[in-house]
């Protein structure tokens, strides 16, 4: 396989990520951007904690889809991350679920 053409299969992965981001975001309440991934999710829970002086989060996702174009399954009933970086949480109003996000072709 050629550099061309493992390029070319990464774009065709990438744009079939998109387009199935694009047709599961209304069935989600949340936008979840952590610094090792993006989630969509219908239920958030975040809990800080803190170890001597360090402070880290535990975020807690239920009926979650992870933006991974490596996952065979992208659909997760629960998941756990602990992060010592940021966490954006958002949450979408059914009236502004946009049609081609910008800045979110992630990998």
């Amino acid at each position: 396989m050629s550099v061309d053409d493992l390029e070319k299969y990464e774009a065709e992965m990438e744009l079939a990520l998109y387009r199935e981001y694009r047709d599961v975001l209304p069935m989600f309440t949340y936008v979840i951007e952590t610094d090792k991934r993006f989630y969509l999710a219908n239920g958030v829970k975040v809990d800080q904690h803190r170890d001597g002086s360090d402070t880290y989060f535990e975020v807690t996702l239920t009926d979650a889809w992870v933006w991974d174009m490596y996952r065979s399954a992208r659909f997760v009933s629960n998941v756990r991350v602990l992060t010592f970086s940021d966490v954006n949480i958002e949450e979408l109003k059914r009236s502004e679920v946009p049609d081609s996000p910008e800045g979110l072709e992630r990998t």
